[in-house]
């Protein structure tokens, strides 16, 4: 069998490495010139990890230092809105490891054979029939997967009317800032803006920052250290030590639910076929467990009967979590003043009970 995978990021390699352990023969497409990640921090969840366990690379993985769980989030004077038990969360699911995401693409590269790697091809169409056309030529495969990204050609070939990609109102920078002591990784809300911060391995910090601004909008570090300027420590910090040029802005986007994950001997796994935002740090981790998942269904059943097997278990959890985080990170970005006050009034006041109910399934996944 061979396994043609448009796309070399995360869930492209991810995809590689599982079917390559399998004994089938694989082969990536990718449109930029080197199998690389521009990025910072990425934080992989217990459910990432196992995951990743299920291809071997979990534990070295885990080798290079393990994180602590979310601790929870904060209002902008550094009071808790809700506050996680760390020790009580690594108890009941498992480790979290905060990575460099260009760390994570290059153990991912390097289980897979170099001779499969195929940079600088740029997919123009793919067929249900498992056919590609691309900058090269044609290629031909028993099995496609699109792992192409949120504006995936694989997905807009398969279902040309989907209405694609739907900005949803903020923009998100991300940086990493030099070693300095922070305590823990949180989260804060303002009005229509939120801060947070994890600790690295090596002690540097994995940055972001989201607020509400029209498409395409570009805010520079001066502009972004003003809006953060009154907000609790380590945070003024943090922005005073980010470089312009290490901060990396991107507009947050949301894939509107596909009705399928496969058409003929084609699948589409990670952004391509359920974008998400980033409220529940859940994407790469979905991106992991569609990979594994979908090639142990097509080795375990063969190609047709293992791709609808994989849309039946993968879709309704993914777009479930989808819908999940959209709305974990809808009150980050109320505008009006009651609203804000009343959300920082009542968050401190709910069991953390419910809370928890909205993080055990996505934490709890085996394969």
């Amino acid at each position: 069998m061979k396994v043609i995978i448009v796309g070399g990021g995360i869930g492209g390699l991810a995809t590689a490495v599982a079917f390559h352990r399998r004994g089938r023969q694989v082969e990536v497409l990718e449109r930029a010139a080197a199998f690389t990640e521009v990025g910072a921090g990425l934080t992989i969840q217990p459910n990432g990890l196992r995951a990743l366990d299920a291809v071997g690379l979990g534990e070295r993985l885990r080798a290079g230092g393990l994180a602590e769980p979310p601790a929870g989030i904060r209002g902008r004077r550094g009071d808790w809105l809700v506050r996680n038990d760390a020790e009580d969360l690594k108890r009941r699911f498992g480790a979290w490891v905060t990575v460099h995401r260009a760390a994570l693409v290059d153990l991912l590269r390097a289980a897979v054979p170099p001779e499969a790697l195929r940079p600088g091809i740029d997919v123009r169409h793919v067929h249900p029939d498992g056919t590609v056309h691309h900058s090269e030529g044609t290629s031909t495969a028993d099995l496609v997967v699109g792992a192409d990204g949120v504006h995936s050609v694989t997905r807009r070939s398969l279902w040309p009317d989907h209405p694609g990609p739907r900005y949803v109102g903020y923009t998100t920078w991300r940086f990493l800032a030099p070693p300095q002591p922070v305590e823990g990784s949180a989260e804060t809300w303002g009005s229509g803006e939120r801060f947070g911060y994890v600790r690295m391995p090596d002690g540097r910090v994995y940055c972001y920052a989201m607020a509400n601004a029209p498409a395409g909008s570009r805010i520079g570090l001066d502009e972004l250290r003003g809006r953060f300027a009154g907000w609790h420590d380590p945070i003024p910090a943090l922005l005073g030590s980010a470089r312009e040029e290490a901060v990396l802005q991107h507009d947050t986007y949301e894939l509107p639910a596909l009705p399928a994950y496969v058409r003929g001997n084609v699948a589409v796994l990670g952004d391509a076929a359920h974008a998400m935002t980033p409220n529940l740090g859940q994407g790469a981790c979905q991106a992991l467990e569609d990979a594994v998942t979908l090639a142990r269904a097509v080795d375990t059943l063969g190609v047709r009967p293992g791709l609808a097997a994989y849309d039946s278990a993968r879709r309704p959890r993914t777009q479930r979590i989808a819908r999940r985080s959209r709305q974990a990170g809808a009150a980050a970005h109320w505008t009006s003043t009651p609203l804000t006050t009343l959300r920082d009034a009542v968050l401190p006041l709910l069991p953390y009970a419910l809370f928890d109910r909205s993080l055990t399934p996505a934490y709890t996944w085996t394969i």
